[in-house]
């Protein structure tokens, strides 16, 4: 964003990236805490039925595999850059088949990998910030005030830094639920503000910073070149460290939605393992096809999805459920007591993200191209209160629940 658009425009959309998403997450935490479900969960009670809350699972599997595919390229430019005698695609084979067997044991595999990798990540990470800034920088001035020839703050480059950012804005709300949701009564004031909004700050304003730094003053992008430049073949090991660590993650994400989604579905179940191994392949073939090469495409598109998932949900927490009276107070997950489908979901979320698309690929202006996921959002909050008004809530729930706690209530 930074080489490409300004390094101001990209600052600037970070601070909204740090306040919509804190704001989307704030709430998403509140429901995860009260209720104690993740967003697939939440999404069964939350307007889609338990078989529409499949859709939702489907969205996030797609999303951790590009980023899987993504992360992964990084590393192999990093090995790539310091040996190129090695073929990109042998190396894209190489690296995205080794996060498959890290996760075959689950979580407690994964768990000992972060808690060991992250003193290095920690030490490699202050090491390349020394490096760079004892490195004279390409550009003379102050990293922020870096421009591009013909591009001014504002305008068409502020929109499509603003259009990538909803990529990752749409993921990191979501992810809120994964942890709001263990809190404690007690600790739920707090709770839900830190949860929401301090992953947004670090993500967006720590980390987006320091790599608008790194990126401006070493003249590249991509940081598995930049940071081989600064720490050579330590810079291989941190980059590995780095992308390895994320990718664990999003293959487990990403096997878990896959076989949520096809279980449901399609009452298919082949264990996990299957389904770690089909989503490393499939982010071995996307890094094979050069997702890198549309990354802003990409990015944007996830936007779109995953923006509309949010804001269903919080517009039916908010206004649905707690202003209108509208469906049960609490979020009810069991099948037995769901409808397959509640089209004030569902047709909430395939008919703004089909337009939010549409907007996307740049047939509804250049505005709405680059504010696609934004539109979608807006769209699919207005859809959802006027399909829960029109069905009166008729089909949140079959079945009544009758040993909800007191604390699972939103209203």
């Amino acid at each position: 964003m930074a080489l490409s658009f300004g390094a101001i425009n990209a600052i600037i959309s970070a601070i909204y990236a740090i306040i919509v998403a804190g704001i989307l997450g704030t709430f998403i935490a509140y429901l995860s805490a009260k209720s104690g479900m993740n967003v697939n969960l939440l999404s069964r009670g939350g307007g889609f039925g338990y078989i529409g809350a499949s859709l939702t699972s489907f969205i996030y599997a797609t999303n951790f595999i590009m980023y899987c595919a993504l992360e992964g390229l990084i590393l192999v430019a990093a090995v790539h850059e310091f040996f190129p005698v090695i073929p990109q695609w042998v190396l894209i084979i190489f690296f995205g088949s080794i996060v498959i067997p890290l996760n075959w044991f689950g979580i407690k595999q994964l768990d000992k990998l972060q808690k060991w990798s992250l003193p290095l990540f920690g030490i490699f990470l202050i090491a390349a910030i020394i490096m760079a800034a004892n490195t004279p920088s390409v550009y003379g001035d102050s990293f922020w005030t870096y421009m591009p020839e013909g591009v001014q703050v504002g305008g068409t480059a502020l929109l499509l830094c603003i259009g990538m950012q909803h990529g990752i804005m749409g993921l990191t709300p979501l992810l809120a639920s994964d942890y709001a949701r263990f809190l404690k009564p007690k600790d739920t004031k707090i709770g839900i503000f830190a949860i929401g909004f301090i992953p947004q700050i670090f993500c967006f304003g720590v980390m987006g910073g320091l790599g608008i730094w790194f990126g401006v003053r070493l003249g590249e992008p991509n940081p598995g070149v930049y940071i081989v430049l600064l720490l050579g073949i330590f810079g291989v090991l941190f980059t590995m460290i780095t992308q390895v660590r994320i990718n664990i993650t999003n293959i487990y994400s990403g096997s878990l939605s896959l076989s949520s989604f096809f279980e449901n579905i399609f009452k298919f179940k082949p264990g996990r393992r299957f389904w770690v191994v089909v989503t490393g392949v499939a982010a071995i073939i996307l890094m094979l096809a050069g997702i890198v090469n549309h990354l802003e495409a990409a990015m944007t598109f996830q936007g779109v999805f995953l923006m509309t998932w949010a804001a269903i949900l919080v517009t039916d927490a908010i206004i649905v459920k707690r202003i209108l009276k509208i469906g049960p107070g609490y979020y009810e997950a069991r099948q037995q007591n769901l409808y397959k489908w509640n089209p004030v979901g569902v047709v909430a979320l395939v008919v703004a993200s089909g337009l939010g698309t549409v907007a996307a690929l740049g047939y509804m202006g250049t505005f709405l191209q680059s504010t696609a996921a934004f539109f979608a959002a807006v769209l699919a909050a207005v859809i959802t209160v006027i399909l829960a008004v029109s069905t009166k809530g008729k089909y949140y729930i079959k079945r009544k629940n009758n040993d909800v706690a007191k604390e699972d209530y939103v209203a």
